[in-house]
C-alpha cells in the first residue's frame, strides 16, 4: 500500500520532500476517487450543455453551452490531473490547469491545447455582453466531448 505522503507522476513514485516540491500552492493532492468525481461533474456539465444548445427560443442560451462545456474541460482536466498525476490544478487562471494537463499523459500537449481552445471562451461565455456564436458553442460541446471520452479512458485505468 502506498503511503499517503507520496504522489505519482507519471512513470514513477516521488517521496514526501519531492512531491511536495512538486506540488505548489496551486495544486492540491487527489486520487481515484477525485478523478472519477471530477469526471461525473464533467459528464453532468456536458449533459445541460447539450441540451441547453438544442434550445432555440433564446440565444443566451448559445452563452449558457458554451460556458458549461468550459466548466466541463476544465473537471476533465482535474479528472485526468488527478488520475495521472494524484494533483490538481487549484488556482484562479484555469491556463494553470492546462499547464498541468499537458505534463499528465503522453497525449497531454493535445489535451491541453484543446482544454485552452475552450478557455479563449470562457469569458465570453460566462462575462459577456455578446453572444456566443453558435458554431463557437457547437464546437465547444464537440471539444469536450472528446476531453470526457478521454477522461472517461484514464477513470477506468
Amino acid at each position: 500500500m502506498r503511503s499517503k505522503s507520496r504522489a505519482k507522476l507519471p512513470g514513477r513514485v516521488l517521496g514526501q520532500e519531492q512531491a511536495s516540491h512538486a506540488m505548489s500552492s496551486r495544486t492540491t493532492l487527489c486520487g481515484t476517487t477525485g478523478s472519477r468525481s471530477r469526471l461525473r461533474t464533467a459528464h453532468a456539465y456536458l449533459e445541460v450543455a447539450r441540451l441547453v444548445l438544442d434550445e432555440r427560443d433564446r440565444d443566451e442560451h448559445l452563452n449558457v453551452s458554451a460556458g458549461l462545456a468550459v466548466l466541463a474541460g476544465i473537471a476533465v482536466s482535474d479528472s485526468i490531473c488527478c488520475a495521472r498525476l494524484r494533483a490538481r490544478y487549484r488556482g484562479d487562471d484555469h491556463r494553470g490547469a492546462a499547464d498541468l494537463l499537458r505534463r499528465a499523459t503522453p497525449d497531454g500537449v493535445e489535451l491541453a491545447t484543446t482544454l485552452l481552445r475552450l478557455l479563449d471562451l470562457k469569458d465570453g461565455a460566462h462575462y459577456g455582453v455578446l453572444v456566443v456564436a453558435a458554431r463557437k458553442a457547437r464546437d465547444a460541446n464537440r471539444w469536450v466531448t472528446r476531453l470526457v471520452d478521454r477522461a472517461a479512458e484514464e477513470a477506468e485505468r
